[in-house]
């Protein structure tokens, strides 16, 4: 029996929609992955840090925002590279004006109707689909291995 513990890697997520229902994303770029596609506000959780922390520390990072009210709306462990464990955040509301602070990674912000979203990434997008649904955790990816 192997004495080696597994240590999953934490993807936090924000998903944000504005008073008309359409969801933030970003156009990611020169990330070595998916480039061209879209994404939530994202991240990963740093040593020690809790999760609601590391959520409202990548939206200051990426888009120059604290949320407010997060709500912790869907769980997903997923496979796609290796095995992530997912978390995906909603705020009510946010202090600050979303701008680009990160242009090497973002092309930038833009707002999308839920029914007209672009290219995203493919777990990004079915954890929206399953918010949208009410539905709380999720597995994807795991078939392949």
């Amino acid at each position: 029996m192997s004495t080696d513990r597994y240590l999953s890697c934490i993807d936090l997520h924000l998903v944000l929609q504005d008073d008309q229902g359409r969801v933030l994303l970003g156009e990611r770029k020169n990330t070595g992955y998916m480039d061209g596609a879209f994404h939530f506000i994202a991240g990963h959780l740093e040593e020690g840090e809790p999760a609601s922390r590391g959520v409202t520390r990548e939206a200051l990072e990426e888009a120059g925002i604290i949320p407010e009210d997060l709500k912790l709306v869907h769980v997903m462990h997923h496979y796609t590279d290796s095995g992530r464990m997912a978390l995906f955040y909603r705020a009510a509301r946010w202090n600050g004006e979303i701008t680009n602070r990160e242009p090497d990674k973002c092309a930038g912000w833009q707002w999308f109707a839920p029914d007209a979203l672009p290219t995203m990434i493919p777990y990004a997008a079915d954890a929206l689909d399953h918010i949208s649904k009410g539905v709380f955790d999720s597995e994807r990816g795991w078939e392949r291995r």
